[in-house]
C-alpha cells in the first residue's frame, strides 16, 4: 500500500520520522566533525609540544666560520623542561637552560665551525649565581681564542655583568647601561591577617630563622635585617669585581655610578667615554661588524646559529663511555613530601635508590637550587643518599642560586660539596606554623563551632582555636627535636661537634665565598667543576654523564596538565594582582607542619 493512502496524520507521522533521522544524522555528523577537529587540535598542539621539547625535526647545518647566538630574553632556568600548554599554542618559546648554554659553549669551545659567539642581551631574569655560572662558561669559551661580541638596546644590570666580559661590547645609540646595586623585596602579610582575622602562631629555633617573620612582623628583624645585608653585600661585591676587571674600571667608581644613578642622567656617549662600552651601535651595525669579523661579504647573510639549534648537532665534551658513568640529578625547587613539580621525595627518593643499586654509575653529583621545604620530606632524601653512599657510590654536591634549609639539609652528607661564590647556603634551622582563623569565621564571617571530643587534645590543631600553652610547649619540643636531627646530620656529615653547626646555625643565610670559610662547603666551583673533580677522583678519563629526572614528559601527561593549566590562567586573569597573595598563603595553608624553609628576597 502506497504511503498517500494512509490517513494525513500518518503520513506526517512518517514524514516526521524521516526528518528526525535526519537530523539526527546531521547531528551526528556535526559532532563526530567537533570530536575530529578537536583531537586533531590535540595532536597538533602534542606535536608541537614535542617538537619544542627538543625532538629533532631535521639537523640545521653548521658551516664553517658561523656564529652561536645566545639571546637572553626570558627566564633562564635551572634546566630544560616542559613548557607551559599556553606558551606552546601561542607560539611562545619559553625559558632558556642553563644546562643548555653550559653544554653549547663548552662544545663550541672547540668546535672548529664556531669562529665567535654573540651575546644579544634582550632582557633575561636570573638568579646572581646563575649568572656567575655563565661569566665563568663564556669566559671559557674565549679561553680558546675564540671572540664574544656583546649588544644590548639597553643593558640591565644581570646582562651587563655577563656582557663586561665580551671582547667587543656594544650599546645602542640610544641605549642605557644599568647598575645601581642590589635590593631584596620582603612582603609582610601580618597587616592582611590582622584585618582578615587571621593570626599565625609561630614555633621556631633560629634567632636568623627570618621565614616566619612576613606572617608575625610588619618589617624585618635587626637580626634578620643584618644577615641580609651581609650576604646582599658579598654577592654585589663579587658582581663589581668581575665588571671592574673586565672593563679596566676601579670599584670605586663602579660604586659611584651606582650611588648616583648615572644611568639616567649619563648621555649614552659617556658610557663610551668611562669605558663602560667600547662603541655605540645600532643592531644592524653589530650584525655587520660580526661579518667582518667572520670574513663575510656586508651583502651576505652572517652565518649564525641559535643555541637550540646547535645543540642538535654539537658534540658535548667528554668522550662516552658504557662503562664509566656519573649520574647528574637537578633538584630544584621546594621540596615537599609529593607533588608534580619541584623535589618531591615520593619520587626524588626512589630515583636515588635506584641510581645506588646501578652497578654501570660510580657516583651522583647532586646538584641543588633550592631555599628548602618539608623537613620530614628533606631527612627522607638524606637517607636514601646515605644509602647510596653505603653502596659504594661517590656522591658530591653542587649548589646553584640556592641550597639553604632543607636545600643544605639534603646537601650536607656529599663527600664533597661545590658552590657558586654567590650561592645563598645554610639557613640551619627549624619552623612550624599554625594558622588561627577564628577572628575570621567566628567574629567576621558569623560561623560556630562546637566540638565532642574523647581527650584533652582530640581537636589539635584546630582552624578556630588559639594553642594551649601545653600544646605551645609540645610544639616547640617537636620543632626543637627536629632542629637536633637537622644539626646532627649536618656534624655528622661535615665532621666537625654538633655545637659548631648550631654556632653557624640558627637560620643564618651565607653567600658561598663566606660558607667556605666556616665549613659549610669544601670548594667554590660549578656543576662542571664538581663533574670533572669527581671523574678526576674515580680516576675516569672517559665518562658519560647520565642527567636525572628525565626532563621530557609523555603525551598523556602533557594532556593531563591541560586542565589544571586552563584554571590557573583563568583565576589569575580573575583575581589580577591580587592573585599573588592569594598564591602566596594557598602555598602557606599546603605546608607541612615542620618546615626547614629560608627566606630568600628576590634579588634585583
Amino acid at each position: 500500500m502506497r504511503l498517500s493512502t494512509f490517513p494525513p496524520y500518518i503520513q506526517n507521522f512518517s514524514m516526521l520520522k524521516k526528518y528526525f533521522i535526519s537530523f539526527l544524522g546531521a547531528l551526528t555528523a556535526f559532532w563526530v566533525s567537533l570530536m575530529l577537529l578537536f583531537i586533531i587540535g590535540i595532536v597538533m598542539v602534542a606535536g608541537s609540544v614535542v617538537a619544542s621539547l627538543g625532538v629533532s625535526q631535521g639537523a640545521v647545518e653548521v658551516k664553517d666560520h658561523s656564529v652561536l647566538v645566545l639571546t637572553l630574553d626570558d627566564v633562564i632556568q635551572e634546566r630544560s623542561t616542559t613548557p607551559d600548554f599556553f606558551q606552546v599554542i601561542n607560539g611562545e618559546k619559553g625559558g632558556i637552560a642553563l644546562d643548555k648554554i653550559i653544554k653549547a659553549l663548552a662544545a663550541a669551545k672547540d668546535d672548529k665551525r664556531i669562529e665567535g659567539l654573540f651575546l644579544d642581551c634582550a632582557g633575561s631574569s636570573a638568579g646572581v649565581a646563575t649568572r656567575q655560572e655563565i661569566a665563568e662558561a663564556l669566559a671559557g669559551f674565549r679561553s680558546s681564542g675564540k671572540w664574544v661580541v656583546a649588544y644590548a638596546d639597553s643593558y640591565t644590570q644581570g646582562e651587563y655583568y655577563l656582557a663586561s666580559g665580551a671582547d667587543h661590547l656594544f650599546l645602542n645609540p640610544a641605549g642605557m647601561v644599568e647598575l645601581r646595586g642590589f635590593g631584596g623585596a620582603v612582603t609582610f602579610y601580618k597587616g592582611l591577617l590582622d584585618k582578615a582575622g587571621v593570626e599565625m602562631q609561630v614555633f621556631k629555633v633560629g634567632t636568623y630563622k627570618s621565614a616566619v617573620e612576613p606572617y608575625i612582623l610588619t618589617s624585618m628583624s635587626e637580626p634578620s635585617r643584618m644577615q641580609t645585608r651581609v650576604y646582599l653585600d658579598a654577592l654585589w661585591n663579587n658582581t663589581v669585581n668581575a665588571i671592574a676587571a673586565n672593563r679596566g674600571i676601579s670599584a670605586g667608581e663602579i660604586n659611584q655610578f651606582a650611588d648616583s644613578l648615572y644611568t639616567l642622567a649619563w648621555n649614552p656617549k659617556e658610557f663610551v667615554a668611562h669605558k663602560y662600552v667600547d662603541e655605540l651601535r645600532y643592531r644592524h651595525e653589530v650584525i655587520d661588524f660580526m661579518k667582518e669579523q667572520t670574513g663575510r661579504e656586508k651583502d651576505d647573510d652572517l652565518r649564525s646559529v641559535s643555541l637550540k639549534d646547535y645543540l642538535a648537532t654539537a658534540t658535548i665534551p667528554h668522550d662516552k663511555s658504557d662503562k664509566n658513568k656519573i649520574a647528574v640529578y637537578y633538584a630544584a625547587g621546594d621540596i615537599t613530601e609529593n607533588g608534580r613539580d619541584g623535589i618531591a621525595s615520593d619520587k626524588v627518593v626512589p630515583d636515588i635508590l635506584d641510581i645506588a643499586k646501578d652497578d654501570d654509575i660510580s657516583g651522583l653529583v647532586l646538584r641543588v637550587n633550592s631555599g628548602g621545604g618539608s623537613a620530614f620530606a628533606s631527612e627522607q632524601i638524606w637517607e636514601a643518599l646515605e644509602v647510596l653512599k653505603q653502596n659504594g657510590k661517590k656522591f658530591y654536591v653542587s649548589m646553584g642560586d640556592a641550597a639553604a634549609s632543607g636545600g643544605y639539609y639534603i646537601s650536607c652528607g656529599a663527600d664533597k660539596i661545590y658552590a657558586d661564590s654567590t650561592t645563598l647556603t645554610g639557613s640551619i634551622g627549624i619552623f612550624g606554623m599554625i594558622p588561627c582563623a577564628k577572628g575570621l569565621l567566628e567574629d567576621k564571617l558569623g560561623l560556630n563551632f562546637d566540638y565532642v571530643t574523647t581527650n584533652a587534645n582530640s581537636a589539635f590543631p584546630s582552624l578556630v582555636k588559639e594553642v594551649t600553652p601545653f600544646q605551645r610547649a609540645q610544639m616547640q619540643a617537636n620543632i626543637s627535636r627536629g632542629y637536633e636531627l637537622f644539626t646532627s646530620r649536618c656534624a655528622e656529615g661535615r665532621g666537625i661537634s654538633q655545637d659548631s653547626i648550631k654556632a653557624i646555625g640558627e637560620g643564618r643565610v651565607w653567600a658561598g665565598v663566606d660558607a667556605l670559610k666556616i665549613g659549610l662547603v669544601d670548594e667554590l666551583g660549578n656543576l662542571t667543576d664538581a663533574v670533572e673533580g669527581m671523574a678526576s677522583e674515580l680516576g675516569f678519563k672517559k665518562y658519560q654523564v647520565i642527567d636525572y629526572p628525565n626532563p621530557k614528559k609523555d603525551f598523556m601527561a602533557i594532556l593531563a596538565e591541560l586542565d589544571s593549566q586552563m584554571k590557573l590562567r583563568a583565576l589569575k586573569e580573575e583575581l589580577g594582582p591580587v592573585y599573588s597573595v592569594y598564591d602566596h598563603m594557598k602555598k602557606i595553608a599546603s605546608l607541612d607542619p615542620v618546615q626547614a624553609r629560608a627566606a630568600l628576597p628576590v634579588i634585583e
